[in-house]
């Protein structure tokens, strides 16, 4: 047995990326102490690797919204280039996009982004499931950065075809579905549930710092070379990805042999065995099928076997975990208002106001500003109630005034705008952040799966995944309908988040009935 940790532990030193196996034995010559506390040291690597890495994701997908507003604009008066005619007056416009159907064409590209990043998604998350998440996160971020910064170079090698910007957009879109799963379940598997509302609230700022410093970024160079708003971002990402390469653990198991491993997944079990602790979604009546399934398929089972050795299951088996659907379908309708609000938050402003394309995008960031409080917000108020669907509707349900008041009140003056678009930030976001981290975690590791923690990728995926398509119907919506009315788009945008709260319903009678049966318990 001796023997066979030994070679375990050979196998798994191996397995380490080279950045942790050379810090490692660093520390073995230089500062033998920190072995005591390796579990807080690894564990805030984790995080702070997961963390920079989706910050880069959102940093890439920013640009966009920023450059809109010079790839088509009437720039009479001002003073062209050197190079170009004294005479042209329409000289900041780049083709294709200085026609007049131009909201269409950024549509589209929108579009192909956002779509290719839902079908995707489903996908991605199968594969994440059955590779090495190090490898599988690297390569994303770095053909994900490759995608961006050829959108730029597009500028100076002067490419004006639409079709080129499209399949950019489109492939940027897959490598970017390496981002959300992947993160999520490392993150997942290193952190129990103790405060994961609080710990993934946190966490999750990442998506608002993201959109934050990719608005800084494209802001300070969109009037001056606006490709470079996308080169620089893009040369950041793939620089990362790289780091991640380098230094990721992606598993606690890869830290030592069998027994070691236990240690860090022993909270874990003993949560999925306590039921009554938690909220379960599935009615008396409801069975789940998913643990006969994966027994038909492996030929048994083992309720106290290792998470690692269970089999991934399939996407069909992870909708039949209670609640999976219902969250789904929510964060449909939530995330096509947050991703309405990130491609096109800084055009409405600049038509809203008398601000120009700068101030416009670094006002935009308020609104991110907002998701972080509101992320935080959820995550504490989940934690403390244990009342996942709840949270969600309560937040979704003052979100819709919200969104009322910021379009007909936040143009009237600087502190309105800030104001009502921050309020906006914390509701709309806060909700999705929640089911994106915290929810998607959990049902992954739900108790029907008796530890298997090879659903979380899978479940992350699906649920991400339907949002998605959600996120790339919203800015379609928004270009179509904002040509004619701001008004119309608003509209949608309220009507999408009273049908995300309303498709929580069912979950918030359970979560309230088993919040009187605890009660009468007691």
């Amino acid at each position: 047995m001796v023997n066979n940790y030994n070679i375990y532990y050979k196998m798994s030193n191996s397995m380490l990326p080279c950045g942790v196996q050379f810090i490692q034995y660093l520390a073995s010559k230089c500062c033998p102490l920190l072995s005591f506390r390796k579990d807080i040291i690894l564990k805030s690597l984790v995080l702070i690797l997961t963390y920079v890495a989706y910050m880069c994701y959102h940093m890439t997908r920013k640009p966009i919204s920023v450059v809109k507003s010079v790839l088509h604009r009437n720039c009479s008066g001002l003073i062209p280039p050197d190079d170009i005619s004294a005479n042209d007056t329409t000289w900041c416009d780049f083709q294709p996009f200085d026609t007049d159907d131009a909201s269409k064409l950024f549509g589209a590209l929108d579009s192909a982004f956002l779509f290719s990043y839902a079908i995707a998604m489903f996908m991605s998350g199968y594969v994440a499931e059955r590779v090495s998440l190090r490898y599988f996160l690297s390569f994303g971020m770095i053909l994900s950065g490759i995608f961006t910064y050829l959108f730029g170079i597009a500028k100076p090698s002067n490419i004006h075809n639409l079709w080129y910007f499209i399949i950019v957009q489109a492939l940027a879109g897959i490598c970017q579905t390496t981002g959300w799963p992947g993160v999520v379940t490392v993150v997942g598997r290193w952190f129990g549930k103790s405060k994961r509302g609080l710990i993934f609230g946190i966490w999750n700022s990442h998506t608002s710092i993201g959109n934050i410093l990719g608005s800084l970024i494209a802001a300070y160079y969109v009037e001056k070379d606006w490709s470079l708003s996308f080169i620089y971002p893009g040369i950041i990402m793939a620089v990362v990805g790289f780091i991640l390469f380098l230094f990721l653990i992606d598993s606690p198991d890869l830290m030592g042999p069998p027994e070691r491993r236990h240690e860090f997944h022993s909270s874990d079990v003993e949560s999925y065995e306590r039921e009554d602790d938690e909220i379960s979604y599935r009615s008396p009546t409801e069975r789940t099928p998913i643990l006969s399934r994966s027994a038909s398929t492996s030929g048994h089972t083992s309720s106290g076997s290792i998470a690692s050795h269970e089999k991934p299951i399939s996407i069909l088996d992870a909708l039949y975990i209670p609640g999976v659907a219902e969250f789904s379908l929510c964060l449909f309708f939530s995330k096509l208002v947050s991703y309405t609000f990130l491609y096109w938050l800084p055009m409405y402003i600049q038509q809203s106001t008398t601000l120009g394309a700068e101030l416009s995008a670094d006002l935009s960031t308020i609104f991110d500003v907002g998701g972080i409080v509101g992320a935080i917000t959820a995550g504490v108020i989940s934690d403390y109630s244990g009342m996942h669907a709840t949270t969600c509707t309560i937040m979704l349900f003052l979100a819709a005034p919200m969104l009322l008041l910021y379009n007909q009140f936040g143009s009237l003056s600087l502190i309105t705008n800030i104001f009502f678009l921050f309020m906006a930030g914390i509701l709309v976001n806060g909700p999705y952040a929640l089911i994106t981290t915290s929810v998607s975690a959990e049902l992954g590791q739900h108790n029907s799966l008796e530890g298997n923690a090879k659903a979380l990728a899978t479940v992350t995926a699906i649920i991400d995944g339907t949002g998605s398509i959600g996120a790339a119907i919203g800015p379609l919506l928004a270009g179509m309908i904002s040509s004619s009315s701001w008004q119309n788009v608003f509209t949608m945008l309220i009507l999408s988040d009273v049908i995300a709260m309303l498709l929580l319903v069912r979950l918030v009678m359970k979560e309230f009935h088993k919040l009187k049966r605890n009660a009468r318990i007691e």
